[in-house]
């Protein structure tokens, strides 16, 4: 595969989006109940908003300690007061987006997305992978996308570490299969019906997946307790879910999601192209290499230090790993040299 011509958005399409992003960013540190909480844990620091419900005190994630999500928390009283006025500067914002020619989301999928944000998925590490998220990068990045890199799949995919579900200790509100249950998603019929990890929508054939890395042999369900469900267990998929960032979704005014940085992505995508290289999954691995390769081809040209760190982790990872990606990358033309010189 050739290089390709990259067509970037508008300088005025790329501020609209980073606009939006940081609009919905305030917006979730706008509706604290109670007083921000630090909580030092396993050698890491989070923020929690305290607030009593009777005689009892409860305590609900915000974020991960940082020097943006501090400040956000200093300036909260303000940014609640701003709330109205966001929430329009977020509708025109999309509306710019829309005109500047960013690619729109479908109404189930939209939906979807903004049903598992207020539920709290996003906020307690849910990451969206798969074409979801590559389609997401379009705003992250400030590039166009041709026709045959915008197709969207039916599937949602949505990972998070085991164990970081145990150490928030916070989960969704409310239940998570209920809510899936009312937007009339049901279990996929799996080995055990009690751990179904897929659920699909019949009236959109929309179906939404849950993940999680796997760091044993084998690859199996495991429950993720903060969000309430099942997820199939997955090799490499800790390499993707290393420092996720925010996401805008251009649903009515806004939905703020958590996706993998684009470089992890790209080369992750390499990896998986080499398991499906073979079998059902073919044709997946033509579209995982592409994916890729469109990344790289951007990310080389704006962000080639994240892109170069980025390989060289996945080729620390051993044996397999550079065996996966070597044969990834001889099925692109031009790729590895590329990846070699940065």
């Amino acid at each position: 595969m050739a290089l390709i011509d990259i067509a970037d958005h508008s300088p005025l399409a790329h501020a609209a989006y980073h606009d939006l992003l940081n609009a919905l960013r305030d917006e979730s540190v706008s509706e604290l109940r109670g007083a921000p909480t630090r909580v030092e844990r396993n050698g890491r620091t989070y923020w929690y908003d305290s607030y009593r419900v009777g005689t009892e005190v409860k305590k609900r994630y915000i974020g991960e300690d940082t020097p943006q999500l501090r400040d956000r928390i200093d300036r909260a009283k303000v940014l609640k007061v701003e709330a109205a006025e966001r929430r329009s500067r977020r509708t025109r914002l999309i509306r710019i987006l829309r005109a500047e020619g960013l690619l729109p989301i479908d109404a189930a999928t939209g939906g979807l997305v903004a049903a598992l944000a207020a539920a709290g998925v996003f906020r307690l590490g849910g990451t969206i992978v798969g074409t979801l998220a590559f389609r997401l990068y379009e705003g992250e990045l400030g590039v166009r996308y041709r026709l045959d890199e915008a197709v969207q799949t039916n599937d949602i995919d949505i990972a998070s570490f085991e164990r970081l579900s145990l150490a928030l200790r916070d989960s969704v509100d409310g239940s998570l299969p209920g809510l899936l249950g009312e937007l009339a998603f049901e279990p996929v019929p799996g080995m055990d019906r009690h751990r179904s990890w897929r659920w699909r929508q019949s009236r959109n054939d929309l179906l939404v997946e849950f993940l999680t890395p796997s760091f044993s042999d084998k690859e199996e369900t495991r429950p993720l307790r903060a969000l309430g469900v099942h997820a199939q267990s997955l090799h490499y998929l800790n390499f993707l879910l290393a420092e996720p960032i925010s996401a805008a979704v251009g649903y009515r005014n806004g939905v703020l999601v958590q996706i993998p940085r684009p470089e992890r992505f790209a080369i992750h995508k390499l990896i998986v192209s080499d398991r499906r290289r073979e079998g059902a999954d073919s044709l997946k691995s033509i579209k995982d290499r592409r994916q890729a390769a469109f990344l790289i081809n951007v990310l080389a040209r704006d962000r080639p230090d994240e892109l170069r760190e980025a390989y060289q982790d996945a080729l620390g990872g051993g044996p397999r790993w550079r065996e996966r990606l070597g044969s990834a990358l001889s099925r692109i033309e031009g790729l590895e040299a590329q990846l070699d010189a940065l």
